[in-house]
Order: structure tokens, then C-alpha cells, then sequence
């Protein structure tokens, strides 16, 4: 069968369906030695998002940033509660096998989430029959959970999603080896319900430059071909892994808002994965919105993140884009991020893969969390501490979801053919 995020196999299928252990965020250092994570020397063909989708274990409160901490946690949680919360890149616990049991079920539950954007399709790694059956094998595990998850198909299904408790689910690339270098693989996987797709990860395409190319191109015509078939299509366009001279010729190429749905701000600090004041503020006045990630890429290696750190990212991007163009795209698990050696073997393992096959970005290490974030229901916590800093009310429900809402709606729209 080929590879696919749900087909990890051992531990990983062991650890989703049986560990109960719990994070332990707290007790890692803002700066702890990278050598208390020493890589494996494993070779195993998985997607990074595969040890996230199995890296889920049970709740510790006692691990968790207390909610009183923020001056005005009250108004930023009830915010959280009332409005719509959707995520821009995060990975939910799935099985196609087996419906969730009730232990993860309340973790997805207590979330709050209205939706969230999933990746398929891995990080460059699969091309369009193994996406074929990635997308398969997460439809099955939809179906298995039919109380818990809902495809989200139109921008209408936001409001159902609501309304019924469900957690909507996106389908979306990051990558764009799974076209195969041909624009009408674009339909192929529209019509199986992929909303979102990139042009690159990090690596060059036929399409344009990854944030690493060797030899860089910008957005080639038949990326501009591309981008055009996603407009016409209905497909949003994510640039999140392009570097910016690809990136800025997709926004001037796209007749729609462009995303970034997962990246942080090179101003705070620099790295490949980052982007710069003018990417984003190009990206806000085409309509666009940034979603913020967890990812250690926010602090300088081998740091780990911590909320504060978050804070200042999410305050940039807010100033230099304006608060219609800002949202949430996590890059992790819904569920906390199991710190347990034997989670964290796997972590490092998947980590010397990426290096070895060139997708590695700099830096990477740190398991993907901000400390203080490692929890299912991020999103009051970050509501919060947006109210801690003064921002008002409407500021928040725009950031918790409304953003990545209003682009879903602008660009889902098929052209007459």
C-alpha cells in the first residue's frame, strides 16, 4: 500500500490507539541542550505530519500556563467559546481502522474548534497516487468518527459545523509534488475535495521555489498557469513554503486573496520559514491572510517557544497587516504533543529523515509546540493573552477564525468553464 500519514506502523499506531502519557512542557527549559533529544539513527519514510498525527496523550493541567495569568482571561476565553475557531494548518488524532475512543474524543471536543485546514499529500514525499490513497484513508477515518468530524466542502458547512459541535475538516497540500508537474492534476484533486493547495514545500517544483531551492526560479509560467487554475477552480492558493520571490509573483499572479496559512514574521526573527514585512503587507492588501505557527522557528535555535514568544510574532504580523488579515495555522497536533522518550525518539528519528532527504529547514528539532500552547484549546489561551494586551473583542474573533473564514469564501468560488 503506499505510504500514507495514517500508515506509520510501529510505535506510532501503538502509541495513537494506547499511550496515556502526559505532556511535559513545563518542565522543559526556554533554552534546553538540544542533546537531551539526540536523533536516532532510524531510517523510516513518514511525513513529519505522521509522528504529529500520532502524537497525541492525555491532558496534564498541572503542565499548563493557569488561564488566571492573563489579566483578562474571562473576556479572551468567553471570545474563544462564542465565535468561529479555525485553525490554518494543524493535524487532528485519525484512524482509519477504528473510530477515536472517548479519551481522544474529549481531547477534539474540548478544543472549541469549528475547523480545521489538515495537510495530506505528505511534504514532497508522495506523489499523486500515494496522495490518492492518503485522501482515502482520511475519508475512512471521517466516516469512523461521524459524531466527532464533518468534511468541510463550502464555506457554508462553517456554520453547520458550528451549530452541530463537529470539527470540520479541510483538505489541503503544502506540498506540490503530487501534481506531477501537470496543471490539470489540479482538477483531478478538486474534485476529491483538496480547497487549499501549495506550489512548493521546500524544495523547488516545476512550479516555483521552496523557502530552501538550490537554484531558485520564482514562479515559473507554469506556476502562473497553476495559479490560474486554482482561481478558476476553486481552490485557495498557499504560499506558506514558497520563497518570496515565488511568493510575491503568486500574490501579483492571483485574480483572488493568496494564504500563508502556517509561517512567522522575519522581523521578530529570521529564518527561511519566516517572511518579511513586504511578503506580508503585499499579502494583506491582495486580501490575504497569515496564519501564525507553533513551530521553534519563532526563537532562535534550540530554544523552545514559549507564549510570550508567540505573543510577539502574532503583535507583528497584526501591525504590519491590519486585523482583517491574521489568523491561527498552528503546524502540530491538535492534541498535546507527547514529550515522552519514546515519543521524542520518533520525533528525532523523523527529524535525521527530513535532513537526509534535503527538506530539513534550519534549525529544526525542538518538538512543535510553544510552551503554554501544548494543549487542545490553544485558541482560549491565545485569545486571552490577545486581551491581556488590549486588543478589543473584535480583533480576537477576526484572528480566532473570521480571517481564514472570509478567504475560504472568496476563494471556493468556481469560474464558469
Amino acid at each position: 500500500m503506499p505510504p500514507s500519514f495514517l500508515d506509520s506502523g510501529p510505535p506510532f499506531q501503538n502509541q495513537f490507539r494506547r499511550s496515556r502519557t502526559p505532556p511535559v512542557e513545563a518542565q522543559l527549559p526556554k533554552t534546553a541542550p538540544i542533546s537531551q533529544f539526540e536523533p536516532l539513527n532510524r531510517e523510516e519514510e513518514m511525513d513529519r505530519r505522521q509522528v504529529l498525527g500520532f502524537a497525541g496523550a492525555a491532558i496534564s493541567v498541572a503542565a499548563f500556563a493557569p488561564a488566571r495569568a492573563f489579566a483578562d482571561a474571562a473576556k479572551g476565553s468567553q471570545i474563544a467559546s462564542g465565535g468561529l475557531l479555525i485553525d490554518g494548518n494543524l493535524m487532528p488524532p485519525l484512524d482509519p481502522e477504528a473510530p477515536l475512543d472517548e479519551e481522544f474524543a474529549a481531547l477534539v471536543r474540548s478544543s472549541g474548534l469549528t475547523a480545521l485546514k489538515m495537510t495530506l499529500g505528505g511534504s514532497g514525499n508522495l506523489d499523486k497516487a500515494q496522495t490518492d490513497a492518503d485522501i482515502a484513508d482520511v475519508g475512512k477515518a471521517i466516516d469512523k468518527n461521524p459524531q466527532l468530524f464533518t468534511r468541510i466542502r463550502a464555506p457554508s458547512d462553517f456554520v453547520e459545523a458550528k451549530r452541530s459541535g463537529k470539527v470540520g475538516i479541510i483538505f489541503s497540500f503544502e506540498a506540490g509534488e503530487m501534481l506531477e508537474g501537470k496543471v490539470d492534476n489540479i482538477d483531478h484533486f478538486r474534485q476529491a475535495g483538496v480547497l487549499v493547495m501549495g506550489l512548493t514545500y521546500n524544495r523547488e517544483t516545476p512550479f516555483g521555489s521552496g523557502v530552501l531551492s538550490r537554484n531558485p526560479t520564482g514562479l515559473t509560467r507554469l506556476g502562473r498557469e497553476a495559479v490560474a487554475r486554482m482561481n478558476a477552480r476553486g481552490v485557495s492558493v498557499d504560499i506558506s513554503h514558497c520563497d518570496e520571490a515565488t511568493s510575491l509573483a503568486a500574490i501579483t499572479a492571483s485574480r483572488a486573496p493568496v494564504l500563508v496559512t502556517h509561517a512567522g514574521c522575519a522581523a521578530i526573527y529570521k529564518h527561511p520559514r519566516n517572511k518579511s514585512d513586504a511578503l506580508l503587507r503585499a499579502l494583506a492588501k491582495k486580501g490575504g491572510v497569515v496564519g501564525i505557527y507553533e513551530l521553534s522557528f519563532l526563537v532562535p535555535y534550540p530554544a523552545q517557544p514559549d507564549i510570550a514568544d508567540y505573543i510577539s510574532h502574532l503583535d507583528h504580523a497584526l501591525k504590519v497587516c491590519g486585523e482583517d488579515h491574521v489568523g491561527i495555522g498552528t503546524d502540530g497536533p491538535l492534541t498535546p504533543f507527547d514529550t515522552s522518550p519514546q515519543s521524542m525518539a520518533a520525533w528525532n528519528a523523523e527529524i535525521e529523515r527530513r535532513k537526509k532527504s534535503g527538506v530539513s529547514a534550519p534549525g529544526e528539532g525542538p518538538p512543535p509546540f510553544v510552551i503554554g500552547l501544548n494543549r487542545p484549546d490553544r485558541y482560549s489561551v491565545i485569545a486571552d493573552a490577545m486581551a491581556a494586551r488590549g486588543y478589543r473583542s473584535r480583533t480576537i474573533e477576526k484572528v480566532l477564525g473570521e480571517n481564514f473564514a472570509r478567504v475560504f469564501a472568496e476563494t471556493w468560488k468556481s469560474e464558469p468553464q
